[in-house]
């Protein structure tokens, strides 16, 4: 059997855009010729799908999967809404769930040879990516755990254009489920006033007293007005002080405490959320279609 160098493996990455392993195997099981390797990936369907590597996948679906004192929320993208809602879609994303619930990955590498079946997330994703004819892609996920004391709570919007989960230290699921919505309602930065880093306090500090010197208020009162639009400002960005949607007479905090519990922590997935969007101009491709 012939010796596979990295340079033939680089080689075949090249020209097919395929991961690593694959381009190894291809080349393995071609015996180092690299016409019949690529042959191979295009039978099995990887170039193709490799093809669409550089497309923006930026519609898709979050998904959350809790297993008793675990929980995992992920992102899987696609390039169309329509693809999202495309019922071997939801299937793979419901499996990648399950699979990230089970093992616990550390990073996204680890997470894409997790096995589904038997074959792993990152080849059932290249594999569906071929028959869809769009790019699908694990985009990201986080593991959670809790005490047998503490309740997740989770709600996807939309059938998982938005997901969000809760953990509450006593209370109920009921609860912990109506902060979840609330959360992804209302989309807060921080879990309280205490976890906003002191450098963007005195950066917002800064604009406060800027702004309430220009609207010619007395020096002296300028400190407790500015006291005062600082504290609305942490209000409307931290989880704890938030009106809470369901009544806005109670502070989220206020809401949970009711109910016998405590705010621990709280993740929120938007789909596509910080990825730019291809802008299509119809009409530029038009015209540079009749040049």
């Amino acid at each position: 059997m012939a010796k596979i160098t990295a340079a033939q493996v680089k080689e075949l990455r090249d020209k097919t855009s395929v991961g690593m392993m694959d381009a190894k195997k291809a080349l393995v099981a071609a015996d180092g010729n690299m016409q019949e390797a690529i042959d191979k990936l295009r039978e099995k369907g990887i170039a193709k799908a490799a093809k669409k590597s550089g497309n923006i996948a930026a519609e898709g679906l979050t998904h959350i999967e809790i297993s008793g004192n675990k929980a995992a929320i992920i992102e899987v993208n696609s390039e169309t809404d329509f693809v999202s809602s495309n019922d071997k879609f939801i299937n793979l994303v419901n499996e990648i769930g399950k699979a990230v619930v089970a093992n616990e990955p550390k990073t996204m590498d680890e997470a894409l040879e997790l096995k589904i079946g038997d074959q792993t997330i990152n080849e059932a994703i290249t594999g569906l990516t071929a028959v869809i004819g769009e790019k699908i892609s694990l985009r990201r996920f986080q593991v959670l755990d809790k005490t047998d004391s503490q309740v997740f709570g989770s709600y996807l919007h939309n059938g998982g254009l938005i997901g969000a989960i809760v953990t509450l230290e006593g209370a109920d699921e009921a609860t912990a489920k109506d902060v979840a919505m609330h959360v992804a309602a209302v989309n807060p930065e921080f879990m309280d006033r205490d976890q906003v880093p002191a450098d963007r306090l005195e950066h917002e500090k800064a604009i406060f007293t800027e702004e309430t010197k220009a609207e010619g208020k007395p020096e002296k009162i300028i400190p407790r007005i500015v006291e005062g639009r600082l504290n609305k400002f942490l209000s409307e960005i931290s989880l704890a002080d938030q009106e809470f949607v369901k009544d806005s007479d109670m502070t989220v905090q206020q809401f949970v405490e009711s109910k016998n519990g405590k705010l621990v922590s709280f993740v929120r997935y938007e789909v596509g959320e910080g990825i730019e969007k291809k802008q299509e101009d119809f009409a530029e491709e038009v015209k540079n279609q009749m040049k």
